[in-house]
């Protein structure tokens, strides 16, 4: 009998578990998504860790591109973890996870330094990391016009206040939201402590990956045990270019996963939204980017070299 895929295992737990009551429905799909998340990362060869919006989709598109064109096959069918080494053993597995939001924490946990020693400590882990100001803005458009009602209900269900994404202002949901600036400052910190104690970890800034695309994918391909010709990475990179990723999600490309077309007449509510570095000022008052500049100044871990924001740099867009 054949094993099911990851992606069918979560269908079969979605689908056995929607028509209970809310409280029901929570209480069973959290466990048994959380045992299916650990299973997933530990057969992964490597870890992906990065909150929403902080280029996950971006990095698995290129990583895909390169085992499509080595190992034919098709483009539209992305690696998110087993899609590809169920065809193709020899394909490592990727495991993608914020690691902190109902069952994805439960790897967050595993990996977490006061863990015990367990093997997902022993493997390639990446934390990619993206500048908290950057992450909070696409973090809500990602909330109020992409995210699917089954994840919102999961992540608002351990909230003291749930959010309404129908209603809820930007400064709102990014000053005041427990799912906001403070919290992803928090997380950041976190993932930096718990990173430092791995024997296996590096972190991967967005902002490197966009300046520096080929490079920092080599890297990220050395980490994973990987090798691909200069001209390899290169193809990948632009095949994953911002152009045409927005072209193809506009055409309607992806059919399925993150990368779905929601709504063609907004811009904002595309998964390839803008690739700006310090976009974030496009959409606060000077007063409101200050007292966002002073809060990462004041609190995020200079590891990341985000820190001290100059409130004179120019924002730069990224390819």
């Amino acid at each position: 009998m054949p094993v099911l895929s990851d992606a069918i295992k979560k269908v079969l737990v979605i689908g056995a578990t929607g028509a209970l009551p809310k409280s029901l429905r929570i209480a069973a799909r959290e466990p048994l998504l959380a045992k299916l998340e650990l299973g997933i990362a530990e057969r992964a060869d490597l870890l992906i860790i990065g909150h929403p919006k902080s280029g996950n989709t971006w990095l698995k598109a290129m990583l895909s591109r390169l085992y499509q064109v080595r190992y034919g096959l098709p483009e539209k069918l992305m690696n998110k973890s087993d899609e590809y080494s169920r065809r193709h053993p020899e394909i490592p597995r990727m495991a993608a996870t914020n690691g902190c939001y109902s069952y994805e924490s439960a790897v967050g946990k595993a990996l977490a330094a006061d863990a015990p020693d367990n093997p997902l400590k022993h493997k390639p882990v990446m934390l990619l990391a993206r500048n908290p100001l950057d992450i909070a803005v696409s973090w809500y458009m990602q909330f109020t016009k992409r995210q699917s009602a089954r994840k919102q209900e999961l992540i608002n269900h351990n909230l003291d206040n749930p959010i309404d994404r129908h209603s809820v202002e930007m400064w709102e949901f990014v000053r005041h939201s427990e799912i906001g600036l403070p919290f992803l400052i928090d997380y950041l910190n976190g993932w930096a402590r718990d990173i430092e104690a791995l024997p296996r970890a590096a972190i991967v800034r967005y902002e490197d990956l966009r300046h520096d695309t080929a490079n920092t994918l080599a890297r990220i391909l050395e980490l994973m045990g990987e090798s691909f010709s200069d001209e390899e990475i290169a193809a990948a990179v632009e095949w994953g270019s911002f152009d045409n990723l927005r072209k193809l999600e506009a055409e309607g490309f992806f059919s399925q996963g993150g990368m779905t077309l929601r709504n063609p007449k907004d811009p904002e509510s595309f998964k390839v939204r803008r690739a700006k570095v310090v976009g974030y000022r496009d959409y606060f008052s000077p007063q409101q980017v200050e007292e966002l500049e002073t809060l990462v100044n004041d609190n995020l871990s200079p590891v990341f070299g985000y820190t001290p924001i100059s409130p004179r740099a120019e924002a730069a867009t990224g390819s």
